[in-house]
């Protein structure tokens, strides 16, 4: 418990001390009039006022990520807590932070926009078919997800008619203005996505739930032997640091109102989701000891319960029920219901308005972002036909390796800027490490040795290092002579 309480503090420190040293350090500028302010369109530009956009943008983020993610990733033990907490405050948080004020900076540019004009046109055609792919990924899981819920809530109906209902609201959300769906039930569902939260925190102070101290059990407790390096770093993506949080922040940033607000919606939205992922991975390591009182602590007890053939989906509904009693785990399963909707529309939204950049596309006029999403839509449709689980287990890589791109380029703006890039540059090299070293070792990669694949993924580090060194000087060099001149 004592763990979970620093971790809690550490958290919530982070954001009132990193988080306001990273605002000084990119420099926002309270008089600097924002994309929505300059050029509103009443579709995507659309001012709205910081406490709304916060919500947004953590229902956006938060999908089921943080507390699946949490539930799979607790299973290495505590060392989960200390990803959670040191990842979500100097690297996601950051990730997040700095890419949502640079799309403010350029006119609300979604991410493929801002990667390609720090890194150039090709790596932004690369870019753009790599994020369409994990958008689509991630709408085509966030409706398998929320349907299967649903059906578990109300047997008769089949999952197959919730996933049609579903979809349709998706198609309703990426089409219709921000304001119209997305702007006036978001309050709503992050009233019942935070209830749920506090109802846990609150369960966990109550029951003084036993768990785990990292300290105690700072090992590999996972129960497939799997490495916590980088399997647990992958597993627990939305909860420390998400590549697809940085294709959400563009629909902010095209409704923000004064930069000031950047850190409270975006470094803020990240922290939240960090406190959440932290909750669902102390509620998953000690909910099921009294159980099983012949494991030793609670996180051998999950695994336990996971090894009778009950899915994260069936852990996550036995917890809600557990603590919060049945009218109440009824709102939590809504709650985790809403979790993948609210991220799975705006991804679609996000797909639309990425694709609209790259051909400088106008969205104001219906069929014009009709014929953007539609194509979008019939791609998605066919790719809810695979297995989830190996979605998923695509979209954990995808995701986190869309976090490479993103952090390199925040570091190439922050570099040209003539800001401290070291902010960005540290989890760039970290997430490049992790990334490679997963899709060389995991299974569904290339399946490695792994210390040759650790070994590679330092080296992919080390190189890219270097890449950016080089770059610099040539651009340092560039910049002199213009100047001489």
């Amino acid at each position: 418990m004592i763990s979970f309480i620093i971790a809690l503090l550490l958290l919530i420190v982070g954001y009132f001390t990193y988080g306001k040293f990273v605002e000084k350090v990119f420099k926002t500028d309270y008089n600097r009039k924002t994309p929505a302010v300059v050029n509103p369109d009443g579709v995507d530009y659309i001012p709205m006022p910081w406490w709304k956009l916060f919500l947004i943008q953590f229902l956006n983020i938060a999908g089921t990520g943080p507390i699946f993610g949490a539930v799979m990733g607790i299973m290495f033990g505590p060392s989960a807590f200390l990803w959670i907490v040191f990842g979500c405050i100097f690297g996601g948080a950051v990730h997040d932070f700095i890419s949502a004020m640079i799309s403010i900076r350029q006119n609300g540019a979604s991410l493929t926009e801002i990667v390609g004009s720090q890194l150039g046109k090709g790596v932004k055609t690369i870019m753009l078919l790599f994020t369409i792919v994990l958008l689509i990924m991630v709408g085509a899981v966030f409706v398998s997800q929320p349907a299967a819920l649903l059906h578990g809530l109300l047997p008769s109906i089949s999952v197959t008619l919730f996933a049609v209902i579903v979809f349709a609201y998706y198609i309703l959300a990426t089409l219709l203005p921000v304001d119209k769906i997305i702007g006036k039930i978001y309050p709503i569902f992050g009233f019942i996505f935070i209830f749920m939260a506090l109802g846990l925190l609150f369960s966990i102070f109550r029951t003084n739930a036993p768990i785990p101290e990292v300290w105690e059990n700072l090992k590999d407790m996972h129960p497939k032997n799997l490495p916590i390096f980088p399997m647990m770093f992958v597993s627990i993506a939305c909860g420390a640091i998400s590549g697809f949080h940085a294709t959400q922040s563009p629909l902010m940033a095209r409704c923000i109102t004064n930069e000031k607000y950047g850190r409270r919606i975006f470094y803020g939205a990240m922290i939240t989701e960090g406190v959440v992922a932290l909750i669902w991975a102390a509620s998953a390591s000690s909910f099921f000891a009294s159980m099983f009182p012949d494991c030793a602590n609670g996180i051998e007890a999950l695994q336990k319960y996971a090894a009778q053939g009950h899915e994260t989906a069936e852990i996550v509904s036995a917890i809600c029920k557990g603590w919060l009693g049945t009218f109440g785990g009824i709102l939590a399963i809504i709650g985790v219901v809403v979790a993948p909707i609210t991220s799975g529309d705006t991804a679609l939204r996000s797909g639309r308005l990425i694709v609209a950049d790259f051909l400088h596309f106008d969205q104001k006029p219906l069929w014009k972002r009709l014929a953007v999403a539609l194509p979008i839509f019939a791609v998605t449709f066919l790719v809810m036909n695979l297995k989830s689980d190996v979605l998923w287990r695509y979209f954990a890589w995808s995701n986190q390796t869309l976090s490479i791109f993103t952090l390199w380029a925040c570091t190439v703006y922050l570099f040209k800027e003539h800001k401290n890039f070291f902010i960005t540059i540290i989890p760039a090299m970290f997430m490049t490490c992790v990334c490679f070293t997963y899709i060389l070792s995991a299974p569904e990669g290339f399946h490695l040795n792994y210390t040759l694949s650790v070994a590679c993924g330092i080296l992919v580090a080390v190189v890219f290092l270097g890449i950016f060194i080089y770059w610099a000087k040539n651009y340092r060099k560039q910049n002199l002579k213009s100047i001489n001149q």
